[in-house]
């Protein structure tokens, strides 16, 4: 792979600026954070750099090519990824305000709701993987890195070395970004006052699902 450096350095530096960017998959990082803890976050934090090898993949097949010139594929997964924002938005905006009880229990880190209000590690999981992978916006992302950047005579396998090297990265922000929101002071800020910020991010996935709809569009 010493032969591709340059080509790599600039699709890791591309990929990085756009895993740095605000976005759904941040946001859904951050309420798992602060509302479950630092496992379930860890969790979907996983199943997104997951969703990373599901772009990759069909790029590398051609598969990626083919849903952003069919219409009606590119529509199913944005409506599809719209519907999924969306109902993350509802749950948010249902938050009710948290008992002084589990303030004081949720500031460690194990989670605001109690052991049995946690999500399951596959729920967790879930939710991070089906966050980026309906994400039309994800789609266009990696089709145009595979196209613009990465030569069509680059082999296969350095071309999945480098899908390999996003998943890492991607985790690996996600996870720090965590273990950041799950300090206990910043913890305990936000469970005193928890389901106002709960239902701000339900706003703020309400606009991202409105994002899609209105400028995901071919």
């Amino acid at each position: 792979m010493h032969g591709y450096w340059l080509e790599f350095s600039a699709v890791a530096a591309t990929h990085l600026i756009a895993v740095a960017s605000p976005g759904p998959d941040f946001a859904i990082v951050l309420r798992q954070s602060l509302v479950f803890g630092r496992r379930t976050a860890i969790l979907t934090s996983i199943g997104i750099g997951t969703a990373i090898l599901l772009h990759v993949g069909y790029s590398l097949l051609g598969l990626g090519l083919l849903i952003q010139s069919s219409p009606g594929w590119f529509a199913a997964v944005k409506y599809a990824g719209a519907a999924y924002l969306a109902w993350l938005g509802v749950q948010s905006l249902r938050a009710k305000p948290r008992s002084p009880a589990d303030v004081a229990g949720g500031a460690g880190g194990a989670g605001a709701v109690g052991a049995a209000g946690l999500p399951t590690a596959r729920a967790a999981f879930a939710t991070g993987f089906l966050t980026n992978a309906l994400n039309p916006k994800a789609t266009l992302f990696f089709i145009s890195l595979f196209v613009m950047i990465v030569s069509p005579q680059t082999p296969k396998l350095v071309q999945a070395a480098y899908g390999v090297w996003m998943t890492g990265v991607t985790m690996a922000w996600f996870a720090l970004v965590s273990v950041g929101f799950t300090r206990a002071d910043v913890r305990r800020n936000f469970l005193r006052h928890g389901h106002w910020i709960d239902r701000v991010l339900g706003a703020v996935f309400l606009a991202f699902a409105g994002s899609l709809l209105f400028t995901a569009g071919r």
